[in-house]
C-alpha cells in the first residue's frame, strides 16, 4: 500500500492531483475519475458492468470538491452534484500518469523466459483435479513459461478433453474437436507423418489462432518422436539484441499464412511474425514455415533484409540450447500457449508406434480460471 500525503485541484476542476510519500505525484482527469466510478448507478454491483455511457456523462464534468476519508477519497462531481468514494488503494493501482520508460518489446510481470536448461514444470492429473491449490499451481506454470506438462492421465481415447474441462473450452476447428497425430497415408498435414517437424506455432492462417493446443500421448513406443518446446519469446529477444533493425522488420512487416490441405477449407490470414502491442509489449509469435505463404508485404528495398532476420529467427528456433525436449509416455501430455511457445517434433521409424490426441482451446479462458484460484486462496 503506498503512503497517501495530501491532495489538491486544478482550478478549473479538471485534474486532481495526490501527492504520495513513497511516489511521485499522480494526476487524474476528473472525466477518467467519473467514467470509472464504483458507485452502484455506474456499476452493476454484482457483475461490475458498466451502467452508463460516456455520453450520459456531461462534457463539461469537473470536480468539486475533493477529501481523504480514511482509506478513501471522497470526490464531488459537478454539473450532477455526485458524491463518489474511490480506495486510495484503487486509484495508486490504477494511475496512467506514470513515466512510461519500457523499450519495445518489453514483457509482462508474469512472463519469464527460458532456455534448454528449464526444468519442465508439470502436475499430476488427478491431483489437478480434485485439488484447486494443485490446479492453480499447474495453471500459474503455464503463464508464466507458456508450457507445463500432465502425468498420470488416464490412457483413454479422447482423454484430452477432460484437461480441457479443468480450466476452459474446446477450440472445435475443421480438424474436429480433437485430432489424431500419427503416421497415416496420404496424409492432409505433415503432422501425421513419421518426419521431424521445426519448431512452430499452429494455425498461423487463422484469424485468430488457437491460443492453447494440447497433445495427449496414447501410445509412443516408436524410436524417436521425442517432444520439444522453444520459448519464441525467448527467440525474439535474442534476435532483437543481435539484429534490432531484423527485429524491427519481423514486427512491423505482415507475413502470410496458407492452409488449403482438406477439401472444402481454404484458409489465410496475415500477421506479424512477432507481434508487439502499441505500447511496445512483445505479445505474440507466428512462426510456421509448412504453412507460409509469399510474403508480399514487405516493400521491394527491406526484402532481403527481412529475409536475413526471418532466416535469423528460424536458425535461433533450431539452435539446441533453446530447446526444452522431453518424450511423452503414455498418459502423459502437454500444453503450448500457441501465441508464445513453438512445439516440434523429432522424427520417428523402426518397431512400435506413435500415437497421440491434439486439441485446441483459449487462453483467456484458462486466465480466468487462474485469476478466480487466486483470488480464493
Amino acid at each position: 500500500m503506498h503512503i497517501f500525503q495530501s491532495l489538491s485541484l486544478s482550478g478549473d476542476g479538471s485534474c486532481l492531483s495526490i501527492n504520495w510519500e513513497d511516489r511521485p505525484t499522480q494526476r487524474f482527469h476528473a472525466i477518467w475519475l467519473r467514467d470509472n466510478a464504483l458507485d452502484k448507478t455506474t456499476r452493476d454491483p454484482g457483475n461490475g458492468q458498466r451502467l452508463v455511457t460516456l455520453g450520459d456523462i456531461p462534457v463539461e464534468t469537473r470536480l468539486a470538491d475533493a477529501k481523504a476519508d480514511g482509506e478513501d477519497l471522497v470526490l464531488v462531481f459537478q454539473p450532477e452534484d455526485k458524491s463518489i468514494r474511490f480506495p486510495l488503494k484503487w486509484l495508486a493501482e490504477h494511475a496512467y500518469d506514470t513515466d512510461k520508460t519500457d523499450e519495445i518489446g518489453w514483457l509482462g510481470d508474469q512472463i519469464e523466459i527460458w532456455q534448454a536448461d528449464l526444468p519442465v514444470p508439470g502436475g499430476d492429473f488427478l491431483d489437478m483435479q480434485n485439488d484447486p491449490g494443485a490446479l492453480r499451481k499447474w495453471l500459474a506454470a503455464v503463464r508464466r513459461y507458456g508450457f507445463a506438462k500432465i502425468n498420470g492421465g488416464p490412457v483413454d481415447s479422447g482423454a484430452l478433453l477432460d484437461v480441457v474441462k479443468m480450466f476452459g473450452f474446446l477450440r472445435e476447428t475443421n480438424y474436429g474437436k480433437f485430432f489424431e497425430v500419427r503416421a497415416e497415408v496420404n496424409p492432409t498435414n505433415l503432422a501425421y507423418t513419421g518426419l521431424g517437424l521445426q519448431g512452430h506455432t499452429d494455425n498461423p492462417y487463422r484469424d485468430p489462432v488457437p491460443t492453447l493446443q494440447i497433445l495427449y500421448c496414447l501410445e509412443n513406443s516408436a524410436l524417436g518422436g521425442e517432444s520439444m518446446v522453444v520459448d519464441g519469446f525467448a527467440v525474439a529477444k535474442r534476435l532483437q539484441s543481435e539484429q534490432p533493425e531484423g527485429f524491427a522488420l519481423l514486427s512491423n512487416n505482415c507475413a502470410r499464412f496458407e492452409y488449403a490441405g482438406d477439401s472444402g477449407v481454404c484458409l489465410r490470414a496475415k500477421h506479424p511474425m512477432i507481434e508487439v502491442s502499441p505500447d511496445g509489449q512483445l505479445i505474440g509469435i507466428r512462426f510456421n514455415n509448412r504453412s507460409a505463404a509469399p510474403i508480399t508485404d514487405v516493400p521491394f528495398d527491406q526484402m532481403l533484409a527481412y529475409y536475413k532476420a526471418y532466416r535469423r529467427f528460424g536458425e535461433l528456433v533450431d539452435d539446441p540450447g533453446m530447446a526444452v525436449s522431453f518424450k511423452l509416455e503414455e498418459g502423459e501430455c502437454f500444453i503450448v500457449d500457441n501465441t508464445r511457445v513453438l512445439h516440434a517434433r523429432a522424427g520417428y521409424s523402426g518397431a512400435g508406434s506413435r500415437w497421440l490426441q491434439g486439441c485446441y482451446a483459449e487462453k483467456d479462458g484458462l486466465l480466468s480460471t487462474l485469476a478466480v484460484l487466486e483470488a480464493a486462496s
